[in-house]
């Protein structure tokens, strides 16, 4: 079982705190594997926002987890407390992988941790985290950024993206979509925040490309180009690339090809059909394509991936610090 500590104190912000303990906290119905273990740590009995959290142990506990979530920092322009800097310091010096939400970034930058790496953090205060730690590579356009051992997200929304990407890391994507099932949001969101810094989310319902999505879903298994979007779509090519960006981030065979990785994904933890067969259903043509396309995108071939994550239907599971240990 995985531990995720919680690092609270006053000034913290309450909508990425409840976000994380809401996917952290409770199994969803029908998963089995076994799930985090969660404690909220801090100084003291606190409030955030409008809401009094009484944590479970003190910040020199976030040294014995697996995981240390730091949520959202509320006002930017405060230096954060020195022993919740200090703590989270200390966690992953101790081998804890420490993740940000929103704002909280500036935590992790004030430990140091974000030193000569990439991060980003809300797009309204991305300036605010280049201008004070320059050490920082700040993207300003991205959802989250995995270092690996140091995780920061984007605001708000953006967070979830990084706890369900965190889920996707410890129990495969078949687990994290049905997280994400039970939250009634997108398993992965292509594209970056820049999507949203000018643009407000349409208040209809229905979008131009609404029906054109599970219409490509549907299809993967089949060649398509853009113009056979274009065509779905009832607008010309040039007018489906605009609404792609504005709605996705990216361009239309990018996030075509995101969803056959995605349906790869699933393939090789659900099923043992060949790296061919998948490739065919998944509309990547040859094994060869796959592999290249997978590697690039996830970092690992099929192959390590499956290995990875088909355990995952056996009781014990290897990957979630299980006795099984078979291949």
């Amino acid at each position: 079982m995985k531990t995720v500590a919680l690092a609270v104190t006053t000034g913290m912000l309450h909508f990425e705190l409840s976000l994380a303990f809401e996917v952290f906290a409770t199994a969803p119905a029908g998963v089995t594997v076994p799930w985090y273990e969660v404690a909220v740590c801090g100084p003291a009995a606190l409030s955030v926002g409008l809401l009094r959290v009484e944590p479970d142990l003190g910040l020199d506990r976030l040294q014995q987890a697996d995981t240390v979530i730091v949520p959202g920092w509320a006002d930017v322009d405060e230096d954060p407390p020195a022993d919740l800097v200090d703590a989270v310091r200390a966690a992953h010096q101790a081998g804890a992988r420490v993740v940000s939400l929103c704002t909280g970034a500036f935590v992790l930058a004030a430990a140091g941790l974000l030193d000569g790496e990439r991060a980003t953090t809300h797009w309204a205060h991305t300036d605010a985290l280049a201008a004070r730690y320059p050490r920082v590579d700040v993207d300003p356009d991205v959802l989250y950024v995995d270092n690996g051992s140091v995780l920061t997200s984007a605001g708000k929304a953006a967070a979830l993206d990084l706890c369900l990407h965190l889920v996707r890391l410890d129990h495969g994507s078949s687990i994290a979509n049905t997280v994400a099932r039970r939250l009634v949001v997108a398993p992965h969101r292509a594209g970056g925040q820049a999507q949203f810094v000018t643009s407000p989310v349409p208040a209809q319902d229905h979008h131009p490309l609404g029906a054109l999505f599970p219409w490509v879903i549907d299809r993967l298994d089949q060649p398509l180009t853009v113009e056979d979007l274009a065509r779905q779509a009832r607008m010309s090519s040039r007018h489906l690339g605009r609404h792609f960006k504005a709605v996705t981030g990216t361009t239309p065979l990018q996030w075509v090809l995101t969803q056959r990785i995605r349906h790869a994904q699933e393939l090789l933890e659900k099923t043992d059909d060949s790296i061919d067969t998948i490739a065919a259903t998944t509309g990547m043509g040859t094994a060869t394509t796959l592999r290249r396309h997978f590697k690039s995108t996830l970092g690992v071939p099929p192959d390590t991936y499956r290995r990875t994550f088909r355990t995952q239907t056996r009781p014990y599971p290897d990957g979630n610090g299980q006795p099984d240990k078979r291949p």
